[in-house]
């Protein structure tokens, strides 16, 4: 009986996670925003948080709900809003686990090679612009 084969995947990286944040930083500034940004491994551990003092004091947490949301479901938050409305099959999700999910845009899945390795999130703006901060940090990633 032959042991089948694994591709090895690169793992998210402390240097990985602080180009995030840089990254992510960088377009909020752009943008003339302040956001907290948190990223987090495969495992859900926190490889890096950026919180910056001017952005609403709650950013911190709702970076790190949007990031695990993310993660959790291997989904954009964004693009889970509608699938947590009562009645729906995510409706009684955030209950059933030990964290709080959160379905607001700004956390994104981080793949490397198709598979999963994290994710981030960033709150504090617009949820449009968070989903595009935390978008702009993805892509340059690749």
């Amino acid at each position: 009986m032959s042991t089948p084969t694994r591709t090895a995947v690169a793992p998210l990286t402390t240097e990985d996670a602080e180009l995030l944040v840089a990254t992510a930083k960088a377009a909020a500034e752009a943008a003339g925003a302040t956001v907290s940004v948190t990223v987090l491994d495969a495992g859900g551990h926190l490889l890096a948080f950026r919180r910056d003092d001017r952005a609403v004091l709650i950013s911190g947490e709702t970076s790190t709900r949007k990031a695990y949301t993310a993660l959790q479901l291997n989904a954009p938050t964004a693009e889970l809003v509608d699938a947590v409305l009562p009645g729906s099959p995510f409706h009684t999700l955030p209950t059933a686990l030990d964290r709080p999910l959160l379905f607001i845009a700004g956390g994104l899945p981080v793949h490397r090679d198709g598979r999963l390795i994290g994710a981030i999130g960033v709150g504090g703006g617009a949820p449009d612009q968070d989903h595009g901060f935390a978008a702009a940090a993805r892509d340059a990633l690749v």
